[in-house]
């Protein structure tokens, strides 16, 4: 795989991933399109002054809810090629967030097995920018299923978050997965802004499509740069539930994991968790202190800090930056008969097999997707949405202060062997708020041992590690994930013993 320019800008590593030359893909991942947007960021000077513009529920909003009666149903899946027997029901398909741009987006959604009627909405979003919340949240981490070596058949995820909520993957922007437009500018102008603002209106069509789940308790969640994507969407809630004087959805919470949050101290705290890793060498980490200086003002580092940042890659460059501990994946050949599964062994080649199954042309009729008949294949990440962003604030803080005065339910988690955004960083961007301790750090327990360890703030901001998980927390620690997201559902403190 070709390598990054030298020149270095904010979060260096953030953008990283797999870059060993053994490692086979198709397109960008997370990592790279994080790399990809704060190239850019570093380009431009001061903290935005319009940080988050809501999009106004009246007016032009109004025009785009659209007729929905019909369409629940003739989105419902049968049955996936290759897929077991289950006991829930489950949906994909297309709702249309601009009909005079031709804009719509793509949605994979899974009810719960047992009490759906009872069961909170639970809304993921995966990052990037411009990565797809099918292709990993729904596919590779916490969906139902997961895909054999075989690259036709699946296997069900028994740790899967449809035993606690009903939920749903969306892919967003235009240009993400199967989500498209039939406006050529619509790939041009995306953002963080106009994500949040089209999120917002793909859920009040989905709503009004499935309009059982109006009045249901809903919960955003989300990972990497969903630290922007969640909390937006879920200010544009707030601000349109205040504007109409009544509750047009029903959010109780949101929840991030090993999140962008804070630019500076993001990337601060990455360096700080790779010489403590033992990573990069302590020369290395004292010469980035001394001359690197990661303020939001900052477009240019000395030729010093350049070459502190260009030796941390390079020690770095071979091993899978987003699980320091994980193996690579360094063969992209699909297997004749499906290699033996372990749910809790996550196989590093996972993407590769994911990418067989939803190119193929009777998966994707299955999944109601691809109707437009895109000219290249499904890919994990767009990299035309990367390349191209817009609007992205350097920091989303404020949000979740706002979320809090609101009595919203709000945590953030991390995977503590993740290099990309982690656990340092989070911690370091959480201090901006100079919250008191609510509860000390403790570990917390499932099965007798020690899934991690949680913090509680005053204002009941809920700050937990998973032990042993990576960037993708869900991919690496299944069962302590699961053990997390049903905690946060239902607002109790994760197990003291």
């Amino acid at each position: 795989m070709e390598r990054k320019p030298k020149a270095r800008s904010s979060l260096l590593l953030l953008f990283l991933c797999f870059l060993s030359s053994f490692v086979y893909i198709h397109g960008k991942k997370q990592g790279e399109a994080l790399y990809s947007l704060y190239k850019a960021k570093r380009r431009t000077s001061g903290i935005d002054t319009n940080l988050f513009q809501a999009s106004d529920h009246d007016g032009n909003l109004n025009s785009r809810i659209y007729h929905q009666e019909g369409l629940k149903e003739k989105d419902r899946i049968k049955r996936l090629p290759g897929q077991p027997p289950v006991e829930f029901d489950h949906y994909g398909g297309y709702v249309t967030v601009d009909k005079s741009a031709g804009r719509a987006f793509y949605y994979y959604f899974a009810e719960a097995g047992q009490n759906k009627d009872s069961m909170p909405l639970l809304l993921w979003l995966n990052g990037g920018p411009g990565c797809s919340s099918l292709g990993y949240g729904a596919t590779q981490e916490h969906g139902p299923f997961r895909v054999h070596s075989d690259g036709k058949t699946l296997f069900k995820n028994k740790f899967a978050w449809n035993i606690a909520a009903n939920v749903l993957f969306l892919e967003s922007p235009a240009g993400v997965g199967f989500s498209y437009s039939n406006t050529t500018s619509d790939y041009r102008t995306n953002g963080d802004s106009k994500t949040a603002a089209d999120n917002y209106v793909f859920l009040l069509n989905w709503l009004e499509r499935f309009p059982e789940y109006k009045n249901r308790d809903f919960y955003i969640s989300g990972e990497s740069y969903a630290g922007h994507y969640v909390p937006q969407l879920a200010h544009n809630i707030l601000y349109n539930n205040k504007k109409a004087n009544k509750t047009l959805i029903n959010l109780k919470g949101v929840i991030i994991g090993n999140a962008v949050i804070n630019d500076e101290t993001d990337e601060i705290g990455m360096y700080e968790y790779l010489v403590s890793h033992a990573l990069i060498s302590d020369e290395t980490w004292y010469a980035i202190k001394k001359y690197c200086d990661f303020s939001p003002n900052v477009t240019n580092q000395v030729d010093q800090c350049n070459s502190a940042l260009n030796e941390a890659d390079d020690d770095v460059s071979s091993i899978d930056i987003y699980n320091i501990y994980a193996p690579l994946c360094f063969s992209s050949n699909l297997t004749s008969h499906p290699k033996k599964t372990n749910i809790k062994n996550f196989d590093p080649c996972s993407e590769e097999y994911l990418h067989a199954y939803l190119n193929r042309k009777d998966v994707q009729e299955a999944l109601h997707a691809n109707v437009t008949k895109l000219d290249h294949d499904w890919e994990a990440c767009g990299d035309d949405v990367i390349e191209k962003w817009g609007d992205s604030p350097k920091t989303i803080v404020p949000l979740l202060q706002e979320f809090m005065a609101n009595g919203l339910r709000v945590w953030v988690y991390s995977g503590d062997t993740d290099g990309i955004v982690p656990v340092t960083s989070t911690q370091r961007s959480l201090s901006k708020m100079s919250l008191r301790t609510k509860s000390p750090w403790r570990p917390w327990f499932l099965g007798g041992e020690v899934g991690g360890y949680v913090q509680v703030y005053e204002g009941d901001l809920t700050f937990a590690t998973v032990r042993g998980a990576g960037h993708m927390v869900p991919s690496y620690q299944p069962e302590r994930a699961l053990s997390l997201i049903t905690h946060f559902l239902v607002g109790s403190l994760l197990p003291s013993k």
